[in-house]
């Protein structure tokens, strides 16, 4: 019989969103769609730059670090410049949960995407972003065709914002007998 309007079944549901409350992936993921939410926030604004100061948003993001700022002091806006520059230089727009795995390469963490959801682009994003400090950055890709093409292609947005890329292949010859 159920009491003050709860049914087992109804008091089942508030178990579950108590314990997705208390998981810490509940909090990881809230704290990844506020990310977004910033991002997406800034979106008409940075969409308005010039070229000329969209590129110079890499100038200010170098000295606001300098100056004791955190890449996660900068990091919604950084994506949002990394977003705009990519539609700008390649038609491509990033969506919502390719900002979430480009913050999540960026926390050291591993995001998992199938073919075709993006992953060349997502990596845009944290590579940009932890360029900034001038420590530089590596993207690893083990196929020397891919990683040509990935150079050449998302370098472009790389190259825009104001940063270098270089690209190191090691071809191997190998002597079979037979």
């Amino acid at each position: 019989m159920p009491f003050f309007g709860l049914s087992q079944e109804n008091v089942g549901r508030f178990k579950k969103t108590l314990g997705d409350f208390t998981s810490l992936n509940y909090w990881v993921v809230r704290d990844y769609n506020r990310l977004v939410d910033s991002v997406n926030a800034l979106e008409r604004e940075i969409h308005r730059l010039s070229d000329e100061q969209l590129t110079a948003k890499t100038s200010e993001f170098k000295k606001r670090l300098s100056q004791g700022g955190t890449l996660s002091d900068i990091q919604a806006e950084a994506f949002a410049v990394v977003r705009e520059a990519a539609r700008r230089k390649l038609g491509m727009r990033h969506f919502d949960v390719q900002i979430i795995g480009g913050a999540v390469l960026h926390d050291g963490s591993i995001a998992e995407m199938k073919t075709g959801e993006g992953k060349t682009l997502v990596s845009t994003l944290a590579a940009y972003l932890n360029a900034l400090t001038g420590d530089g950055v590596h993207v690893v890709t083990v196929n020397d065709y891919l990683a040509q093409r990935d150079a050449e292609w998302m370098g472009r947005v790389h190259r825009f914002l104001g940063l270098s890329v270089g690209l190191i292949q090691v071809l191997f010859y190998t002597e079979v007998e037979f």
